[in-house]
């Protein structure tokens, strides 16, 4: 289908960038990557009367360290992040998303703001108890990821507010896994798990965090399966005691993919698989 009538505009800077978004109220959208806004225009699902493109916005792509934490700049794409192993989870789970072609051109604040319960990041960005900086022409402020996804499609980003950057915590000594289930590789998840493990010196479970991909209309923490192992031994027969909870608290969509009740299935299965991966069981 073809879009309804917009207007265009390509600031070169983020204040004019801000200032269009402010001009626009709630009827302009920010373009960044494009694959998430574009095809619900196309649809007409969103219609947005002016887009404002980011392309030439300078100052926010890119991955720096800095005290324990990294700052990931919210243009930078997908492609840039993806397999990187000193980023740990985030470079594992950003090599899962869709297909190559979609990694070249997807951000990462792109992902969050779009705030779909489907898509791979914001499950990421709550198991790593991460935040995002917004902005807009007159102040900026930091939303923790467990306060920034709302309901369905719906985060705490104002309309006239943009992501500039992620901050997500090293987690350097903590072994991480992303299993998502789908029908072919470049689908969105039917279910997603995020799972990151702390091992203590007696080889126990010291902390633990587990997060879902499309297991209810926001991406969400598994807080059964985190009580149940912590603390425990990291054996096989702990995680899979701890994986059966996984449906606890859930109330994932049923789509043409899959029912409800095979959701929590998968749910229970990626759990254990996601668990064993990042505690090397």
């Amino acid at each position: 289908m073809i879009p309804a009538e917009f207007d265009y505009v390509a600031p070169d800077s983020l204040d004019a960038a801000l200032r269009a978004l402010a001009h626009g109220g709630e009827d302009a959208k920010a373009l960044a990557g494009g694959h998430s806004l574009l095809p619900l225009m196309k649809m007409r699902l969103a219609v947005p009367t002016l887009l404002v493109d980011l392309r030439h916005v300078p100052g926010l792509r890119g991955a720096q360290r800095e005290n324990g934490s990294w700052r990931i700049g919210a243009l930078t794409r997908h492609a840039d992040l993806q397999g990187r192993a000193e980023l740990g989870i985030v470079g594992e789970a950003t090599s899962l998303i869709a297909d190559q072609q979609v990694r070249n051109r997807g951000t990462i604040g792109g992902s969050l703001a779009h705030g779909d319960p489907a898509s791979d990041l914001p499950t990421i960005l709550v198991a790593m108890e991460g935040t995002v900086s917004v902005r807009n022409s007159a102040a900026s402020r930091e939303i923790a990821a467990g306060d920034l996804f709302q309901d369905y499609m719906t985060t705490a980003i104002a309309a006239d507010e943009l992501i500039t950057e992620v901050r997500v915590p090293a987690l350097e000594d903590w072994g991480h896994a992303y299993e998502k289930f789908t029908r072919r590789a470049e689908d969105w998840a039917m279910v997603g798990v995020c799972a990151l493990v702390r091992k203590g010196a007696d080889g126990s479970c010291e902390d633990v965090r587990v997060a879902f991909t499309n297991m209810a209309s926001t991406p969400i923490r598994a807080t059964a399966v985190e009580h149940a192992l912590r603390g425990q031994p990291l054996s096989s027969d702990a995680i899979t005691g701890a994986a059966e909870q996984a449906a606890e608290g859930t109330d994932p969509p049923g789509d043409l993919n899959a029912t409800p009740e095979y959701k929590r299935h998968l749910a229970r299965v990626l759990t254990r698989r996601a668990l064993s991966r990042a505690a090397g069981v």
